[in-house]
């Protein structure tokens, strides 16, 4: 009888040493996350070529599909067609802007003819008159015929503004992935009728992943940003696997303990946020636990 209570004595000591030894083995823990992009629907209309599935790998600016534009495009040619017509009128309008000139030029020229005349007394003032008369009518034609062509030009950037929106709008339609990475949810399916905003898939570049540990105000002082720091995760067989990490980030305000991270009784204590970043050779998946250990 002595014997098992020794036993069971002995196996509680090296229990207790144990889970000592597990919790000096660290000096933080965490969970493993990725910054995640959600893309959203630029245009509204039918959601056509969208044919990505989950956990393919996305190329920055990839086209991955597009939103039918048909109308956007009709919308355009329409646009343009009047766009052509004003220029029509904008060079019947400097047409009729170099006929006056013509005619200025005529009459400029008899009114020197005149005034040379007057002077050997072979000609009028009343000639005179008229001639300065009929030049005073043509500019203001002239002017009157250029204030048109400020209307037209105004017209015309108009409609060149309306393109540009209607252009915008149609470069939109296609649906551009915005960062390189793995497509961790599909939110959206082809052929679907999809409205401005609505979320079509999330992505997460996922080859660094970063684990977000929570330090104590004792333990800021022996960290610092590029620092090397062991990651430890579960080898799924009881033991650990041991990765290199860098610290990223160190947070500039202290929070209390996430109750995922500590005890009830533990969580009154102020900790401070850290992230390390890891290469990932695909063994590190979002929201797995991790571990760090300083060097």
């Amino acid at each position: 009888m002595n014997k098992i209570y020794l036993y069971l004595l002995l196996s509680l000591i090296f229990f207790i040493s144990s889970c000592g030894k597990n919790e000096k083995r660290s000096d933080a823990y965490g969970n493993f996350e990725a910054v995640e992009t959600i893309v959203s629907a630029e245009a509204t209309g039918k959601l056509i070529d969208f044919n990505i599935e989950e956990g393919q790998l996305l190329e920055k600016d990839a086209t991955i599909g597009n939103i039918d534009a048909d109308q956007l495009s009709l919308k355009k040619q329409q646009l343009e067609a009047q766009k052509n017509t004003i220029k029509t009128k904008f060079k019947n309008v400097f047409s009729q802007i170099n006929v006056y000139q013509e005619q200025k030029k005529v009459n400029q020229t008899e009114k020197n003819r005149i005034e040379r005349l007057l002077k050997d007394e072979a000609a009028t003032t009343k000639q005179l008159d008229d001639v300065n008369g009929n030049l005073n009518v043509l500019d203001k034609q002239i002017a009157s015929i250029e204030s048109q062509n400020s209307t037209t030009i105004q017209e015309m950037k108009g409609i060149d503004a309306q393109i540009d929106q209607i252009q915008d709008q149609i470069n939109k339609s296609a649906v551009i992935n915005p960062v390189k990475g793995t497509v961790l949810m599909k939110l959206a399916e082809q052929s679907e009728i999809v409205n401005y905003g609505k979320p079509l898939y999330k992505i997460a570049d996922i080859s660094v992943m970063e684990l977000r540990v929570y330090v104590s105000g004792e333990q800021l002082p022996g960290i610092k940003l590029g620092q090397i720091v062991r990651v430890l995760i579960d080898s799924g067989n009881g033991g650990f696997r041991e990765l290199e990490g860098t610290i990223s980030w160190i947070s500039s305000k202290s929070e209390f303990t996430p109750k995922i991270i500590q005890t009830k009784e533990e969580r009154v204590n102020l900790v401070y946020a850290v992230k390390v970043r890891v290469a990932n050779d695909g063994s590190l998946k979002i929201g797995m636990p991790g571990e760090i250990v300083f060097k």
